[in-house]
């Protein structure tokens, strides 16, 4: 997975690694990397900040035929758990905020954008997006709480080892989902979950409620248990974090 392609400036890496995966075949794990991407883009259509030559973005393609349709959600977690395995490396108290945000503590320093094409019941070609906030100390957006690398760290990381880094882990771990260790993967994700361990607010339609993580479904639903002992089960965007 180190066929990795550099280039100046795009929109959105996501989309321009898709226009080129359709007019050729690349080899599973092709990334195209940006210096600067001018509209990055985020879960639900939100917009992505990135200050040119400071952070990560890009882009991995990805050929996830053997995975069946009511497990496509593990894709998302394996990729959420080879960045957040990558800032572990360098740092502490990193988890996954379900779906596949990655926190530092209570701030959001990482997202995954996963785009799937399906031919039947099958995943046929995956665009996985991640944009990973690195060297930037000022952000303007009205993004929640974001954080840097560099405010972590209080000095800068090299892009390049920190790339090839999280392309080594993400490999790693997208060949254990291959072997079929779904199990692995599970446990792994969960024992990484934001908020994993408590009770802790959230709002879904019907108002505010306190709840605690029982666990992620292999197809991306969250189950949470009230303080009364009711399961609520929730697809994305069903429910809030506060």
């Amino acid at each position: 997975m180190m066929n990795i392609i550099r280039i100046e400036s795009a929109d959105s890496t996501n989309l321009l690694l898709k226009e080129w995966s359709e007019k050729q075949r690349w080899e599973e794990g092709t990334t195209l990397f940006a210096r600067n991407q001018t509209a990055g883009r985020g879960q639900m259509g939100n917009h992505w900040e990135a200050e040119a030559d400071k952070n990560i973005t890009c882009s991995i393609l990805l050929y996830p035929v053997f995975l069946p349709a009511k497990q496509h959600f593990l894709l998302s977690e394996t990729i959420a758990l080879g960045v957040k395995k990558t800032l572990d490396d360098y740092t502490e108290k990193i988890s996954v905020k379900w779906p596949n945000d990655i926190y530092f503590e209570d701030r959001k320093i990482a997202g995954i954008l996963i785009e799937n094409e399906w031919i039947g019941s099958e995943i046929s070609r995956s665009i996985v997006g991640i944009g990973l906030n690195v060297n930037q100390e000022v952000f303007y957006s009205n993004a929640l709480c974001p954080v840097s690398l560099k405010q972590i760290l209080g000095k800068d990381t090299d892009l390049d080892a920190l790339l090839k880094n999280m392309l080594r882990h993400i490999e790693e771990l997208y060949g254990k989902l291959k072997a079929g260790e779904i199990g692995l993967i599970s446990q792994m994700y969960q024992e990484s979950l934001y908020r994993k361990f408590g009770f802790y607010p959230y709002q879904d339609q019907k108002g505010c409620f306190e709840a605690r993580i029982q666990s992620v479904s292999a197809d991306g639903f969250l189950s949470l248990e009230t303080r009364e002992g009711e399961e609520r089960r929730y697809a994305f965007k069903e429910v809030v974090f506060i």
